[in-house]
């Protein structure tokens, strides 16, 4: 009964020990596994007394390196993620502009077509009314000259 209990909490240690070592290496087992290298090999140096600082640095500069590069990776994948939603971004801000500039366009021709259309109309009954008083005056003076010379009223 005691074997079993031992059992029992020696795995609960190991899969929480593997646990914090793969937290600690941010998700990636390579990092998680030389730091678990680091750390076995520095507690059986100091169990033995050993001085181990040569093989020990290497070690240490290959742990910093695997971090270092899974950083480096988890912050290249977060500035292409951000790249690629400001792209849709921009992308979507060019489609609205475009949008608009045919809007205004259209808005501006037909603006444009309503004004020659009353300028033409204003134009025209201008030009009626010119010729209507033009052929007024025109019987008028016909009627006046008449008269002055006995053909008329």
């Amino acid at each position: 009964m005691a074997s079993r209990r031992v059992l029992q909490i020696g795995g609960v240690v190991i899969v929480a020990g593997g646990g914090y070592y793969l937290y600690s290496a941010g998700g990636n087992p390579q990092v998680a596994e030389k730091k678990l290298e680091h750390d076995m090999s520095a507690a059986g140096a100091r169990l033995k007394g050993q001085d181990l600082s040569g093989k020990e640095a290497q070690k240490q500069g290959e742990v910093f390196a695997k971090e270092a590069g899974a950083t480096l990776d988890r912050t290249v994948d977060t500035v292409r993620g951000e790249v690629r939603q400001a792209d849709k971004v921009v992308t979507s801000k060019m489609h609205e502009a475009g949008s608009k500039l045919d809007q205004l366009k259209d808005d501006g021709s037909k603006k444009l077509d309503k004004a020659y259309k009353d300028s033409s109309k204003e134009l025209q009954q201008t030009a009626d009314s010119f010729d209507k008083t033009v052929n007024k005056k025109t019987s008028e003076a016909k009627s006046g000259i008449s008269s002055w010379l006995g053909f008329g009223k």
